[in-house]
């Protein structure tokens, strides 16, 4: 499948209707240190990661208890407003703080985001809820593009308090896969979806190696 030629004409241009979103929550315990200000290429991770998603969204918005940590970012940063309930309270929080109707959400440690592959992730015409890709480990719900209909679904779940993670969403919402034939064209080696949780993970980074598979991914035997 080549790339659509709409995502080459218009990689200038950025997406409307989409706020870029970036969950800066995680606690680095494996790490020992907060990652997303270890440093890649002349900058911290969390500012590549910015500077993909700003040349992509109008606003990006870092969601974060710690906003003193990122006061260097240009944008705004907002708290979860269920701290301590995982990933999906990033997401709520996100949703609720846009001004769009959509979001998507990275997290503050993937260093091989790929703008085009984004930006027809963000563009398909579909009625969906949720447009998330799935690949041979899994879904990537921190790669996923989330509309403000997730909103009530979400709710229920973070007040449930008996699941949390996001195959609990995909399975209230209208969901829409990305599929790997759709991402290949654009990334190859799926390399947009690797993320740094281990020194281990930092020091082959660091010298060219990839990374080990990032953990956070729904295994497709348990998606929906």
């Amino acid at each position: 499948m080549p790339i659509p030629s709409d995502c080459r004409l218009h990689l200038s241009r950025k997406v409307k209707g989409v706020t870029g979103v970036i969950l800066a929550g995680g606690a680095s315990s494996r790490m020992g240190s907060n990652k997303a200000l270890l440093p890649q290429k002349g900058v911290r991770f969390i500012e590549g990661i910015y500077r993909t998603l700003a040349k992509l969204f109008e606003e990006v918005i870092v969601v974060t208890n710690s906003p003193e940590q990122y006061a260097f970012l240009p944008c705004r940063k907002v708290s979860d407003l269920c701290p301590g309930k995982g990933v999906l309270a990033g997401i709520h929080s996100g949703l609720i703080h846009s001004n769009d109707p959509a979001i998507f959400v990275v997290a503050c440690d993937m260093p091989h985001l790929n703008a085009e592959l984004i930006r027809y992730q963000v563009s398909l015409v579909t009625g969906a809820d949720l447009i998330i890709p799935s690949t041979d480990k899994g879904f990537e719900p921190l790669h996923a593009l989330y509309r403000k209909a997730c909103l009530p679904a979400l709710e229920e779940l973070l007040q449930s308090g008996t699941n949390r993670r996001v195959v609990g969403l995909m399975s209230r919402v209208c969901v829409r896969e990305l599929l790997p034939e759709e991402i290949a064209p654009f990334d190859p080696e799926f390399n947009s979806f690797i993320n740094i949780n281990t020194p281990e993970d930092y020091f082959r980074l660091r010298n060219g190696k990839k990374e080990s598979p990032k953990e956070g991914i729904i295994p497709l035997a348990h998606s929906l």
